[in-house]
């Protein structure tokens, strides 16, 4: 029986939120060069798919976040299906931008959220922590507790698990980086040696480059 994070794996890249290309790397607005693509918004054209997310990120916040009050969810990608876990516990919805807006009221949380609430912040990706722990930030400024982090997928940077442990704050991730390669392989999406480079990109991602592969 196949564990929930391969499970959401193999749903990720058989619709290509996820994609490899340790061969020909993406590059990412930081300007990484990087043998994955993670894209979760692609999840939302997919029901099943859809379906399956949320109910799993809902029952996560359930065990392991029962005094949750209130999810937030942070621009944009993790705007719909924060909504859609709210609603499936029947909780208040937020979301935080990743800057105020430059009119009307210049909310940087958008919706109704009372302080002092126990919040839940939902993110699709983690990456190495900063936007998300910046999303903890503003609704503690706010005066609300974050009691924890829910998120899709998780590259699983020492770097990010060193900055949530700094902000006190936990995460959980229905799926991640491992699970996603250890899927690849099963299904020949990607050879051993490939699977080689994936692993040695992730030692030091801000310094890989093309010559490594």
């Amino acid at each position: 029986m196949k564990t929930l994070e391969r499970l959401v794996a193999e749903k990720l890249l058989k619709i290509k939120a996820v994609k490899l290309q340790p061969a020909n790397p993406f590059t990412w607005a930081s300007g990484w060069k990087s043998p994955i693509y993670c894209d979760n918004r692609k999840t939302l054209s997919y029901p099943a798919v859809r379906n399956f997310i949320k109910i799993e990120l809902a029952r996560v916040i359930i065990e392991n976040y029962e005094n949750a009050e209130a999810i937030a969810g942070v621009a944009t990608g993790a705007i719909a299906q924060g909504a859609l876990v709210a609603d499936l516990l029947g909780l208040p919805f937020v979301y935080i931008r990743a800057t105020p807006k430059d009119h009307g009221l210049e909310n940087l949380i958008e919706g109704e959220l009372k302080p002092g609430s126990k919040v839940v912040v939902l993110e699709d990706l983690v990456s190495t922590g900063g936007s998300s722990l910046k999303a903890v930030e503003a609704v503690r400024n706010f005066g609300c507790e974050v009691i924890g982090m829910a998120a899709i997928f998780t590259h699983g940077f020492s770097i990010a698990a060193e900055q949530f442990k700094k902000a006190d704050i936990p995460l959980i991730t229905l799926s991640n980086y491992d699970a996603v390669i250890e899927e690849a392989v099963r299904t020949n999406y990607i050879s051993r040696s490939e699977m080689a480079t994936l692993q040695e990109w992730r030692k030091d991602p801000a310094n890989w480059n093309t010559h490594n592969v």
